[in-house]
């Protein structure tokens, strides 16, 4: 079981900086695949970036690449989305989620296990 906790999301203008944090509590966190959800209002759940269990691969919505980063750190059992140069169309509820030797570019309906989300709101 892993349990996941989503935070960092909030109010930012247009042109500005978020770093949402996942923290994962549970065994073997290392051997998860980790990945960057976003459900605009309205919309459906669309990917944004995922990290493969080794850490050695992350792959990007064309969306985002070039703006957002995703990176992870196994000794806190935490993975990050690093996301530069917000627009308003990022606006969205960002969510996490994991997949025991996943690959990073799974599929939504292949995670396992997903947090709550946090809002992220890019204002004009």
């Amino acid at each position: 079981q892993v349990q996941l906790v989503e935070s960092g999301g909030g109010l930012v203008q247009a042109g500005g900086s978020l770093r949402l944090s996942c923290a994962a509590s549970g065994r073997s966190f290392s051997s998860y695949a980790l990945g960057w959800f976003r459900q605009p209002p309205g919309k459906e759940r669309e990917f944004v970036a995922g990290i493969n269990w080794g850490g050695s691969k992350t792959y990007y919505a064309e969306i985002v690449k070039g703006r957002f980063t995703i990176s992870r750190d196994n000794a806190k059992n935490t993975v990050y989305l690093q996301m530069n140069s917000l627009k308003p169309e990022d606006t969205a509820v960002y969510y996490c989620a994991a997949v025991r030797f996943g690959s990073g570019n799974a599929h939504l309906n292949e995670y396992d296990y997903w947090g709550q989300g946090t809002q992220v709101t890019v204002s004009s």
